[in-house]
């Protein structure tokens, strides 16, 4: 029998690995030359691509075309999330480390939907969850054997799985699915409104009477009284509030929701805590203050491949009861049962997310520990909120300028003076014009007037594996610049 044609060996494998990896090591040097937002025209690249696939293979020189290709074809068309100008959007941090443990995840090649088809992969994962939850001061209900954690896509993805545990949970109670209520901010993220039209709450992002949307106090923190209100009425009605969502660190604001206040007027409904962005802070002893109250919530989400090193994608989810997940999400047919499984003594985690496979995430989590330690993590925290603070005494100190929210992490939201359609205009021209400079890219949010219109309010995201002091000062430069021109 023959090989079949095109077969990469070991040899041209490890040549084109070591290429691939320089060519990764110089993109990073070189990336803080390159626009950050990419320059590309629609259909740019799509006209540049061949229509069809090619009938054969590449021949012993055919990479050179493609890494040609890279540069003149891909590159252009990418926006560069790892410039250190980069500050439109929280961040999405690479390392080394992190590439390396993809790398080898890739490598290996395992699946690990049961602990029985790599026992390594799931058992690690177990070990790097308590690892993580306990760096960021998680109660001890979090962890084993009731509790436990598990890596996720996203946090959307953890959103929609702890709001099909709760609903399983009520229905399990007694209550009708017609009664069932969910609440959350309306700053919370839009990943909450996708879950509930997923789980068939509402049929798009304007809600109904099946998922509420809690006020906000004057900083943009979910109000527990307007949650008391609401539950109260809804039980009143017969309803049954079964869900409520919190956000420590929101999109718009980083606004930290009141844990304890929340927990103490949910009742009985799952309280999930979506901290995508603002968990890994809590690493820092000086930011926990936010996680007062967290024991009574049913589950905690961060993203570590936002803030922690650790490229996409690793969502960290821990539940206090795996039970309630693990009843909700459960489905056994008879190719998937085994000895172990069926013992009941390990984790198949697979019964912890939707889809069955699952890649071997926590080795990028691993080697990212281990290679920074806690000390290095929370060292790489403090550096951006302490370029965050330095930013927003630029603005602070300038009378053309003002902070529309408190800046409690590393994201300043700034607005030049006034508040009406005017400014907002200037405001919606202002940015245009610091993204087309190609050296920082910002992005912008709409935060509520009391009439109820939206005030256009500028994002300084700052996150970026690479950025340092210079960049920032940069980037502020360039905002003066661009206001005077």
């Amino acid at each position: 029998m023959t090989t079949p044609p095109g077969r990469m060996d070991k040899e041209q494998f490890r040549a084109l690995g070591h290429r691939m990896v320089d060519w990764i090591a110089e993109y990073w040097q070189r990336v803080e030359s390159l626009p950050v937002l990419s320059r590309q025209a629609p259909g740019e690249l799509l006209r540049a691509l061949p229509a069809q696939a090619p009938e054969t293979g590449l021949g012993d020189e055919g990479w050179d075309a493609v890494f040609a290709d890279l540069e003149t074809k891909i590159v252009p068309g990418l926006t560069h999330w790892q410039s250190p100008g980069f500050f439109a959007y929280f961040p999405c941090s690479a390392s080394g480390p992190a590439v390396l443990g993809e790398l080898l995840s890739a490598g290996l090649g395992v699946q690990g939907m049961l602990w029985a088809t790599s026992p390594a992969a799931t058992e690690l994962e177990e070990r790097m969850l308590e690892w993580l939850g306990r760096a960021i001061g998680l109660p001890a209900t979090f962890f084993g054997p009731l509790g436990g954690g598990s890596i996720q896509g996203t946090a959307s993805e953890a959103v929609l799985v702890a709001l099909v545990a709760a609903r399983h949970r009520a229905l399990a109670r007694g209550a009708a699915p017609e009664a069932l209520v969910a609440y959350t901010s309306t700053q919370a993220h839009s990943s909450v409104v996708k879950a509930a039209m997923i789980a068939g709450l509402c049929r798009d992002a304007s809600g109904n009477d099946a998922l509420r949307f809690v006020p906000v106090d004057a900083h943009y923190a979910m109000d527990a009284a307007a949650l008391a209100r609401a539950i109260a009425a809804d039980r009143a009605a017969g309803r049954v509030p079964f869900f409520v969502c919190a956000t420590l660190g929101t999109t718009s604001t980083t606004a930290v929701d009141p844990l304890r206040a929340l927990g103490e007027v949910c009742g009985e409904a799952w309280l999930h805590v979506d901290a995508a962005y603002a968990g890994t802070a809590a690493i820092c002893e000086e930011h926990r203050a936010m996680l007062d109250g967290v024991a009574r919530a049913d589950s905690f989400c961060f993203n570590p491949h936002k803030w922690l090193l650790t490229s996409f994608d690793c969502s960290a989810l821990w539940v206090r009861d795996r039970k309630a997940l693990i009843d909700s999400l459960s489905v056994t047919p008879e190719y998937l049962r085994n000895r172990a499984s069926d013992s009941g003594a390990v984790i198949d985690y697979r019964d912890w997310q939707i889809p069955l496979g699952r890649r071997f995430r926590a080795l990028k989590l691993w080697f990212v520990m281990r290679h920074y330690g806690l000390e290095g993590l929370r060292a790489h925290v403090r550096h951006h909120v302490a370029l965050a603070r330095r930013f927003a005494t630029f603005v602070a100190a300038d009378p053309r300028f003002e902070l529309v929210a408190p800046s409690p992490f590393a994201l300043v939201c700034f607005r030049l003076r006034g508040d009406d359609a005017a400014t907002d205009a200037r405001n919606r021209e202002l940015l245009a014009n610091v993204n087309a400079s190609g050296t920082a890219y910002l992005s912008h949010t709409g935060l509520p007037r009391a009439d109820g219109s939206s005030r256009f309010v500028l994002r300084m995201a700052i996150g970026a594996t690479l950025t340092e002091e210079r960049h920032v000062d940069a980037a502020w430069r360039r905002i003066v610049e661009a206001l005077a021109n």
